[in-house]
């Protein structure tokens, strides 16, 4: 008899989610109808506390976490995350601990990323955004990576199955890799990249399994053109990464516009802590 994936014993049982970000195009976009709750939220920025029905966002993805195999989260905010530890005390997760990890300034995702060192150690992790809500099955894949990995998603199944626009998804990054190795990540790929990739070309959404050596490639970058680190770069640092190729779709909430479609495909979702 075949066992599930979800069944088996995950090499990986810690997850760092990137809950800091500075939200810009959340404050900034109009046009969605939002409850006075909502409207709060997005104008701070914390996407992660979104509510989206009887929840909020974070609600569901560290039950989709928990589901998947993980037992520890360490969420990366900011200093004055006061609200985001009083949400986590009211929810007293018993599936999974919480613990925070603290950013002083926000100088990118390689550095969110090295912010949680302390919390982290040595374990391996995988890394995740706050923003986003991540299939059960493809997070439970990355799991199970040996070593560093990367989670590629099949462009024509985001397009398929997930509430971005085909727009957006084009401008993500492209994965280009050889017998299951990253050979590189193709960053705001043109026209006739993206035409020559097709249908089945991998998109990166900043879904990660690292080991602790990620953090020293962390201190080995510069910041980028837009004065951030960011974490392609580090991983560009790592040796041996793996693409995990997966075929499904990602529930992504920047923008005030994504709100009422995220809220619709979450309907009815139990949320276990």
């Amino acid at each position: 008899m075949m066992t599930s994936t979800l069944a088996s014993s995950p090499a990986i049982t810690t997850a760092v989610v990137l809950a800091r970000g500075l939200g810009s195009r959340m404050r900034a976009d109009g046009g969605s109808a939002l409850t006075a709750e909502q409207a709060a939220a997005a104008a701070s920025g914390h996407k992660a506390l979104m509510p989206i029905g009887e929840h909020r966002l974070i609600d569901y993805s560290l039950s989709a976490l928990a589901d998947a195999g993980i037992r520890r989260a360490v969420l990366v905010v900011a200093p004055e995350h006061g609200e985001f530890a009083q949400h986590i005390a009211q929810l007293a997760p018993s599936r999974l601990e919480v613990v925070f990890a603290v950013q002083e300034e926000p100088r990118g995702t390689a550095d969110a990323v090295a912010s949680a060192r302390d919390a982290v150690g040595d374990e391996p992790f995988i890394m995740v955004n706050g923003d986003n809500l991540y299939p059960g099955e493809g997070i439970a894949r990355l799991l199970r990576a040996d070593g560093n990995a990367l989670l590629g998603f099949e462009r024509g199944a985001l397009v398929s199955e997930s509430n971005i626009p085909a727009d957006r998804i084009a401008a993500f990054a492209l994965i280009e890799q050889r017998e299951g190795r990253l050979e590189r990540i193709v960053e705001k790929p043109d026209a006739a990249t993206l035409a020559a990739a097709g249908e089945d070309a991998l998109v990166s959404m900043n879904a990660f399994a690292f080991t602790a050596e990620i953090f020293a490639a962390c201190d080995r970058i510069e910041p980028s053109p837009r004065g951030e680190l960011e974490i392609v770069d580090a991983v560009r640092e790592l040796g041996r990464v793996q693409v995990v190729p997966f075929a499904g779709g990602v529930l992504d909430l920047s923008r005030r516009d994504d709100i009422d479609e995220v809220e619709r495909r979450l309907s009815g979702t139990e949320v276990a802590l």
